[in-house]
C-alpha cells in the first residue's frame, strides 16, 4: 500500500536546529499535501505546517518565523527545517500525507513518528 517513512529526529539544545525528513512510497498516484504533526503528552496532536501541491504552506503561530517545510516532489518527500528551538518544541512529530492511491483511494496516511527534544 503506502508507507511513510521518517528521519531526523534527536536531542538538541534550545536555540540549535535539526531537519526532518519523510518520504512516501508505494502505490501512489497523486499527493495533494504533505505536513507535520506533533504531540506532546498529554496534548493533542496538532499541525506544525504543512505544504501542497501547489507549494502553497501553513503553520502554527507557534513555528512561524523558526520552521520551514518544503517538498521534493520527484522523491515524494517532504522536509521541515526547525530552527531556534525551544523546550516547549519537544514533543513526537508525526508526517502526514493526503493523498490518491494507485487503486483511487483517498485517504491520510501517517509516518511511525520521530521524537524531538530539546534542552534547555
Amino acid at each position: 500500500q503506502v508507507h511513510l517513512v521518517e528521519s531526523g529526529g534527536g536531542l538538541v539544545q534550545a536555540g540549535g536546529s535539526l531537519r526532518l525528513s519523510c518520504a512516501a512510497s508505494g502505490s501512489i498516484f497523486r499527493i495533494n499535501a504533505m505536513g507535520w504533526y506533533r504531540q506532546a503528552p498529554g496534548k493533542q496532536r496538532d499541525l506544525v505546517a504543512a505544504i501542497s501541491s501547489s507549494g502553497s504552506t501553513n503553520y502554527a503561530d507557534s513555528v512561524k518565523g523558526r520552521f520551514t517545510v518544503s517538498r521534493d516532489n520527484a522523491k515524494n518527500t517532504v522536509y521541515l527545517q526547525m530552527n531556534s528551538l525551544k523546550p516547549e518544541d519537544t514533543a513526537v512529530y508525526y508526517c502526514n500525507a493526503l493523498l490518491v492511491t494507485t487503486g483511487w483511494s483517498k485517504r491520510d496516511y501517517w509516518g511511525q513518528g520521530t521524537q524531538v527534544t530539546v534542552s534547555s
